[in-house]
């Protein structure tokens, strides 16, 4: 949105597609309690609710995709349903003193954002989101209410539906029946039954909502309960509903919403309009809002009379275009001073081995840092040069060193081992450095302390971490290169440009790094970031240089064969559905399988289409239906297809003829790595099409690929901290656990046991690492749930240590909101204390398996830092190439091969001392191949 934009008048008719009604007196609130701490604009009038408010509207403005908007509010208290019942929210208590003033404020910050502004003497806002949302529905077009108001849920039909602003969270049927037992046509009557204290409707004495539903369920309509409530068993409920009849009559007057509200405004006023500076900027400058005066300037390309400067960091910066060796020379002599510099690099790629270095930034001391460019081309400092017309010529070269000049000044003090380099997300730079024979060390990663003391809490990104941390907007990355089609690589960006950037990130990772860097001490954390975290960088930089080789022939063989068995599935597919139909359109087969074919068990969602989801269909195919089992191997498939054997071809690096994927080190909250660019571990290895695209991953002529896997660790671990005996003894002898766990639940001795009977035990033990459901387990083994709930049953009784883990995790999640591995590491569950059970129950089986998960992602991240000084000493050239959850991947000489399985496997098996000392072993499996299956 930019201040040329011509906004949308309200005489400029715009097709009506979706309109969003947003509850404003809802959103008062919302804004009001948000706030921690008050705040008052500079003659003392308080503007918090003011300032939530406008932030509340700019993020639903960013994120919707919207033709017609409007903010709708409540007149006054009073209104026709007074008339109706004078004590009608006459038990409201007054609103807080400091949001009275507020009121009008907001009204006027609405219309300061050339939003309309909608409210109706005598009628609730809640009547008048209804009529618009009757007359838009009338016109064919979609409508969201912007409230998580229960009232307004009667309203949601199959064009009208809800959204949650603080949760976004989409509100429609299943949510109103999730709330009230009832469909939203029959709301009122539920309401009506039910009463509301919040709003004085009184309802039938003795009747709450789960009452309610149940009667409007067995009776259908709250007049027919009425006139039949002589039938009613209970005898104080029937006295209650016979005595209090009108007045449930009356309640429901008072929650039925009117539709019909003489409204002044058209659905034609609501068009969407842009922000226009001239009526937001002297609002927004008035209330003192520096904070969304700075955001906005850039966005709508104008400037505030204050003057505040997009980007510029909190407090007094200072930032250098260093073009010339005397200042760099001096930049470098001020971070030997200093000890500690911030370094960051710009690029032409995200992908590190491909990237051209473009430039290199500096930070010696918080607010003063420094760009030094060397791969810049265009016409130098061009100021506001518009994005838009492409980048400059390619002949120009703007004043700037020689890369060979600046990396040979830089060099050594990039490897000094005495100055500390502090990045964000430094492996990326390490990596890209790495190519231009640049050491970079001894390092701190302000993004990987962020995960250390926050792991499940929030994103770790640079901008994220700014405005959490700091309270600062960083510039961000489409304000200097452009967006979309027009974005230009950084290269083109003009130097002036360039260095507010470049020179910023450096800086505020700097600041970072002084609010972090002390927290770890005070929150016990020291030891997974100094003995975990920080040295694994290295060893992931070696990892992502080193790559893995890829066949392309291999690929493209798969690939064809991959495309005549979608040919051969899709047949099949067309005969069991009895005709041809869009295999990849969830509400075609939704209604082939729900309608057409009359299976039972069909839902449908929030779109009105039926929910075919895998695990709709895994259900249905373990109930022996063989189309949703075919539907599943096309999906699988073509998956498979185009995520890989099609995908990966384009990820061989041309120069190495390697993939070289990109670990993430703090994304999973459990301290798992994840793996992208492309993603190496969610290759299937239990199917046959899996295992055929690890054939495509070879080792080098003269090598093997060696694979050391860790065995069912995590059961280890839950025998471990559980405490079990009798697990630990079987672990200790060598037992096959699997056949125990089945030997101890169903009475069988483990000799000449049942392959199947083995197979539901390894089920259930694996099951309940994840605080599996009866209803899980009975999917995935194909079985009734109440034999599935027997299972667990039993499994809980010969193991009662298990189920007093599991138990004590949950409580101390509930009181701490986190849960930690054996090692220390902390990982935050925001939702254990959610409202919403099933949110809540995802949270308990996050408590339950995350230390387990996360000791073992603990366990292989200290095996592998080990690795490399192993190596070393017995003098064995191995290179470490992939890790994958409990699997490290080696590429290995042809003669090393067993020294080197049995070095790894000392370190791999000995890692997690001496830390913790487990009390069961450590057991890893090791395979060699020439290819990654024949190893695995």
């Amino acid at each position: 949105m930019t201040a040329a934009e011509t906004p949308v008048t309200a005489t400029q008719k715009s097709p009506l597609k979706h309109l969003f009604l947003v509850d404003g007196s809802g959103y008062i609130f919302r804004a009001y309690y948000a706030l921690k701490t008050p705040m008052n604009r500079p003659d003392g009038t308080p503007v918090g609710a003011v300032y939530g408010f406008i932030n509340m509207l700019l993020k639903l403005l960013k994120d919707a995709e919207v033709d017609h908007i409007a903010v709708i509010f409540d007149h006054a208290r009073k209104n026709f349903r007074n008339d109706i019942y004078p004590d009608y929210k006459a038990n409201r208590e007054a609103p807080p003193e400091d949001l009275i003033p507020q009121f009008d404020l907001i009204r006027d910050a609405t219309r300061a954002m050339n939003l309309p502004c909608v409210e109706m003497e005598g009628f609730e806002a809640d009547d008048l989101i209804a009529t618009y949302a009757r007359q838009a529905a009338a016109l064919g077009s979609d409508v969201t209410i912007v409230s998580s108001d229960k009232d307004l849920m009667q309203l949601v039909d199959g064009r009208v539906n809800m959204m949650d602003p603080i949760n976004n969270r989409a509100i429609g049927p299943d949510e109103v029946v999730e709330k009230f037992g009832v469909g939203p046509e029959k709301v009122v009557d539920v309401q009506a039954l039910a009463g509301d204290s919040t709003d004085n409707v009184p309802g039938v004495p003795g009747i709450g909502v789960k009452t309610a539903a149940q009667l409007i369920g067995e009776y259908d309509d709250l007049d027919t309960l009425l006139d039949r409530a002589e039938e009613i068993k209970q005898p104080k409920r029937r006295q209650n509903l016979i005595e209090f009849a009108d007045q449930a009559r009356m309640s429901r007057e008072l929650v039925r919403l009117r539709d019909d509200v003489p409204v002044a405004e058209t659905l034609d006023d609501f068009a969407k309009r842009a922000l226009d500076p001239e009526l937001l900027m002297p609002f927004l400058e008035e209330q003192a809002f520096k904070s969304i005066i700075a955001r906005l300037e850039s966005e709508l390309g104008v400037e505030a009379t204050g003057g505040t400067a997009a980007g510029a960091p909190a407090g007094d910066a200072s930032y250098e275009l260093v073009q010339t060796e005397d200042a760099l020379t001096r930049w470098i002599d001020r971070a030997y001073a200093a000890g500690i510099v911030g370094v960051d690099t710009e690029t032409t790629s995200l992908d590190a081995m491909q990237a051209e270095l473009v430039g290199i930034s500096m930070a010696v001391v918080p607010g003063e840092a420094c760009y030094i460019p060397v791969g810049h081309k265009g016409g130098g400092v061009q100021g506001n040069l518009d994005l838009g017309d492409g980048p400059a010529s390619e002949t120009e070269r703007p004043p700037q060193i020689a890369l060979d000049t600046v990396l040979g000044l830089l060099r050594p003090l990039l490897a000094d081992p005495s100055i500390l380099k502090v990045g964000h997300n430094l492996k990326y730079d390490m990596q890209l450095l790495h190519r231009y024979d640049v050491p970079v060390t001894p390092v701190d990663d302000t993004m990987v302390l962020s995960y250390v003391l926050e792991a499940g809490m929030h994103g770790h990104g640079l901008d994220e971490l700014a405005e959490l941390h700091l309270g600062h907007r960083t510039i961000k990355f489409k304000e200097v290169a452009g967006s979309g089609k027009d974005q230009v690589t950084f290269d083109h960006v003009p130097l002036d440009k360039a260095c507010d950037y470049a020179a910023e990130d450096a800086d505020i990772t700097l600041r970072l790094h002084q609010v972090l860097k002390p927290r770890l001490a005070t929150a016990h954390k020291t030891a997974v970031y100094e003995r975990i975290e920080r040295p694994l960088i290295d060893v992931l930089v070696a990892m992502e240089c080193a790559g893995i080789l890829v066949d392309r022939k291999v690929l493209e063989k798969l690939s064809k064969d991959f495309t005549k068995r979608l040919g051969v599935l899709e047949k099949e597919i067309y005969k069991l559905a009895d005709g041809e139909f869009n295999i990849g359109s969830p509400k075609q087969l939704g209604e082939i399988l729900f309608d057409r074919m009359g299976i039972s068990g069909g839902r449908k969602t929030k779109t009105g289409a039926y929910g075919t989801g895998a695990d709709v269909l895994e259900g249905l195919a373990a109930q022996g239906h063989d189309l949703p089992a075919r539907i599943l191997d096309h999906r699988q498939l073509a998956k498979l297809k185009s995520t890989y054997t099609d995908a990966l071809v384009r990820y061989i690096n041309p120069d190495t003829g390697r993939v070289h994927t990109s670990y993430g080190m703090a994304i999973a909250s459990t301290g798992r790595l994840s793996s992208t660019d492309p993603n190496l571990q969610n290759i299937p290895v239990r199917t046959e099409a899996g295992r055929k695209i690890r054939e495509a991953f070879v080792a080098a002529e003269g090598n093997k690929l060696v694979s050391l896997d860790y065995s069912q660790i995590e059961l280890r671990l839950l025998a471990h901290v559980a405490d079990v005996a009798s697990l630990k003894d079987a672990f200790h002898a060598g037992l096959d656990i699997h056949a125990m766990t089945a030997s101890e639940i169903f009475g069988l001795p483990i000799e000449g046991m049942d392959p199947m009977v083995r197979r539901n035990a390894k089920a259930i033990n694996f099951g309940i690492i994840y605080g599996i459901s009866a209803y899980g387990l009975a999917n995935n083994l194909g079985i009734p749930q109440d034999e599935a709930a027997a299972y667990i049953k039993m499994y809980f009784e010969r193991y009662p240590g298990i189920r007093d883990y599991m138990d004590a995790m949950k409580v101390f999640c509930r009181e701490h909101g986190y849960v930690e591995t054996p090692f220390g590491r902390r990982i935050h569950i925001t939702g254990i204390r959610d409202k919403n059970p099933a949110r809540r129950g995802f949270s308990e089986r996050a408590a339950i398996n995350a230390p387990l998960q996360g000791g073992a992602a603990d366990i292989i991240k200290r095996a592998m830092i080990r690795v490399p000084g192993a190596l070393d000493e017995v003098g064995l050239g191995a290179s470490m190439l992939l890790q994958v959850h409990d699997e490290l991947l080696f590429e290995v000489a042809a003669d090393e091969v067993e020294a080197t399985i049995t070095a790894m496997k000392q370190v791999m098996e000995g890692a997690a001392l001496p830390a913790v000392e487990l009390s069961v072993p450590l057991v890893v499996d090791a395979g060699v191949g020439d290819n990654w299956a024949e190893a695995h």
